[in-house]
Order: structure tokens, then sequence, then C-alpha cells
């Protein structure tokens, strides 16, 4: 049967931002992918963003510069596809997939949907199974397992990428012939923070078990909204065809976002909250909802994403609509940031609702629960006590109350504070946890059985 030859169409009728409008001839399906050719013959690629009215708009990825009405425009009737290969772990890729190593292009053993297939409801496993990051804040008060989704909400000035980076470098899943793979995708990041990444995956040989995606902050805004997606297809690829555990870091959320309310305002939407779609909570959903376990398969994927919150407010939609569909949130902290203390996690706003699903006997230690709720509430004590401090002075405080004070000072300097290459078991963190317990009175530490503070709690 002879192949079908696609029409070319010089029906252009407008350009705004990263958009072609196309008057409509031929019907053409929602995501289709699209081929301009300019009047100079170079080639663009774009994408179906609507075809419902009499006119379809394309997104261009690498920008409308130098498209005029004289452009023709093909559409390919097929959507954007991802090559995916297990060679691909050690790999660097631009934001369209393209190689950014000096490496060959990926030979593909298939070639995905960018899209995915959604997961079953049904067929989604429960998060059940401790992943190592190497930071006591996270692994022993704020767990992660595998299949959840987690993110960290940072603000301008702290220090998220060198969190994402020792994430990415010290993170390992417990037990016998398990595969492990990051893929990391940085979304609208600068030269500097290229150059930063790079040097530190190849410094600590990092590399050879991730995939990295670099969208760079001058890359066209459309092109920031398939980045997350390649990367996602990708690990869809490891965890589900592979049996691979696959944890996905992606950073900057919030350049990802400012990336959809520039192509909506392309496109004269009526804008929603603070400006941006009204969709963006479908949109984020598409990409949060792409990790998790299938019953039957052994890979999972778990995901990190990091973002900025603009002015430090957690009630902005990005943070806001973030926290409503994924699983907890790890809050990083400015005041901690400004006493010098690596990283700033603050324990107080940060929660991980599936911790119980990943700790205990067998996953990480039968004290592990006992020891998070001691340390919470201890230092939630020691953080009261500090406002009153500042009102009556120390002298005003009994002996106990001088001790959950200096508490919240020890929890900060040795649980909280760690060096950018620590790298702490479990295990270490909640035998540092003991150590710092001895700080306090033994009818102080109400939250812990009996039978564990005679087995852990160091005699003085």
């Amino acid at each position: 049967m002879a192949e079908t030859i696609s029409k070319e169409y010089k029906t252009i009728s407008e350009i705004s931002g990263p958009l072609v409008f196309v008057k409509k001839t031929d019907p053409v399906a929602y995501k289709e992918m699209v081929s301009i050719r300019l009047s100079d013959g170079t080639m663009r690629r774009g994408e179906v963003l609507d075809s419902s009215g009499d006119i379809v708009v394309v997104q261009v990825f690498e920008g409308t510069t130098g498209i005029d009405r004289d452009a023709s425009v093909r559409f390919l009737g097929d959507t954007m596809k991802m090559p995916v290969s297990k060679d691909m772990l050690g790999r660097v890729l631009s934001g369209a997939g393209e190689p950014l190593d000096g490496g060959a292009r990926i030979v593909p053993e298939k070639e995905l949907d960018i899209v995915g297939a959604a997961i079953n409801p049904w067929a989604r496993d429960n998060p059940a199974d401790f992943i190592q990051t190497g930071i006591s804040t996270i692994d022993g008060m704020n767990t992660l397992v595998r299949g959840q989704k987690l993110p960290i909400f940072s603000a301008a000035g702290l220090p998220h990428n060198e969190i994402a980076l020792q994430i990415a470098r010290q993170a390992k899943v417990r037990g016998e012939n398990e595969e492990f793979a990051v893929v990391f995708i940085a979304l609208g990041i600068t030269n500097e923070e290229k150059q930063m990444f790079m040097k530190e995956f190849e410094r600590t040989g990092a590399l050879k078990s991730a995939v990295v995606f670099l969208n760079l902050a001058d890359d066209p805004a459309v092109e920031r909204i398939v980045t997350p997606r390649l990367g996602l297809t990708t690990a869809e690829y490891m965890a589900f065809e592979l049996g691979m555990q696959v944890l996905v870091i992606m950073t900057d959320i919030t350049n990802y976002c400012e990336a959809l309310r520039q192509v909506g305002a392309a496109r004269e939407e009526v804008p929603g909250r603070r400006g941006y779609p009204g969709y963006m909570y479908t949109d984020l959903a598409q990409l949060y909802e792409r990790a998790g376990k299938i019953k039957g398969k052994k890979g999972s994927i778990t995901q990190i994403p990091i973002l900025t919150m603009p002015g430090s407010d957690i009630t902005h939609p990005i943070p806001d609509l973030s926290g409503y569909i994924t699983e907890g949130q790890i809050v990083l902290s400015m005041d901690l940031h400004r006493n010098g203390i690596y990283p700033p996690v603050n324990v107080s706003s940060s929660l991980s609702r599936l911790m119980g699903n990943g700790t205990g006997k067998g996953k990480t230690r039968e004290d592990h629960k006992s020891v998070s709720d001691q340390l919470y509430a201890s230092y939630a004590e020691g953080k009261d006590l500090r406002g009153l401090v500042a009102i009556v002075g120390k002298d005003s405080l009994s002996a106990k109350d001088r001790k959950l004070l200096d508490f919240a000072d020890v929890f900060e300097d040795r649980i909280v504070r760690q060096g950018v290459d620590e790298d702490r078991s479990i295990e270490e963190t909640l035998d540092l946890a003991w150590e710092i317990f001895t700080e306090l009175d033994i009818d102080q530490l109400t939250r812990i059985d009996r039978k564990y503070l005679e087995k852990y709690l160091p005699k003085k």
C-alpha cells in the first residue's frame, strides 16, 4: 500500500511568542508533530497545541524568530516520541533530548510517546520500601519510600541545587540485586548552574548511573514544557521495562510553571491565580502522577520535584498545588541558612505522609518511628522556649527547660547540619539521635518505648 504523503500548508495567519497560528484545511490531532520550513530552507519542529476551531495552534520548540507567513507547515501524523535504551545511563542530553556530552545520538531500543500511559489506579502498588538519601533530616524524620513523590520547597538564595546534587549522588535502595538509576531533569537553569551540575556529576562518578536532561534559561519556553516529559518517559522505560528502581529529580518546577504561563499568555487564555493558567493543577498532576509502583513489576519511579517559592510564599499557586498532588514536602529554612547550617531543612514544616510505610523492623530499624517522634517533640519544645527566653531571659527557666533549649541547638548542629559530601546511613542517623538524647533527662524521653531506651540509649 502506498504511503500517504502529508500536505504542506502556507496558511500561517499569525505568529505570537512561541506560537504559530495556521488556518485549518484538513483535520489534525492534538499533540501531533509538525515540521515548519522557513523561506531559507531551515527546518523547525513543533507540536499541535489546539485544533478545536478553524485555526490550528502550533507551539514551536526552537522559537518563532525568523518565521514569517511564507513559511510552510507540514503535519506529520504522529506524536512526539522519546528514543530510549539502557545505554542511556551515563548520558547528558539537552532539554530536547539531543546529546550534550559529545557522544553519538541514542540508538533506540524503543521509541515511546512522551505523554506516557496513565497508571491504572487499581494496578498501583502501595509505596513501602525505604530509599536512603544519606541526609539525616530526610531519612530519619521525613523518610522517602519507593514510588513516592516528595517535593522540596525552597526559596531564592537557598542551596536547593546543592541538595539536589547530593541526593543524586548518594541515593540508594537497600537490598540485593536491585538496580538503581537517577534521572536528573534541570529546567530553566543558567549556564553557570549547568557547568556546576556537569562538574559535580563527573567529579563524583554519579553520572554512570544517571541520565541527565539540561534545559537552559535561554532555551525556548516551549522546550521547557517538553523536557520533564522526555525525562519521565526515560524513567518509565527503565522502571517498568528494565525493572530498575528509578529516582527522578526535577529542578526547578517554578521555571516550568513560568513557561506554562508564557505559552498561556501567547494564546490569550483567561488567566487563573497570579496569572498562571487555570489548568496548571492538571498539568502538574500529569507530571507528578507518573511516579509510582505497578503490581507485578519489579521497578518503581520515585520523584523529588524541587521548586523555589516566589517571595518565600508557601501559599503561592505553585507550592500550593504541588502540595495537593504530592505526598508531603521538605521545606528549606532561610533562618537556618543564615546561621550557616547545611542542608537548611526546616523539619517543623516538613512532612512525609508515607514515612510509616517505609520504616520499622526489616525496612530501616525497629526504633526509627519512636526516635523520629521524640526528635520532633523535643525540638519543638526547645524552639518554643527560644521565644520565651527572648522575653524573660534564660535564667528564668527551670533546669529541665534549659536542657530542652540546649537540645534545640544540639539538634540543629548535629542532626540537621552535615557536610555536602557526608553520606549518613540510616543507622548512623539513628545512633546520632540516641547520642543527643543523652542531653535530656530520661523522664523527658516520653515518646520512646522503655525497651528501646534500655537497648539503644548510651550510658552516661
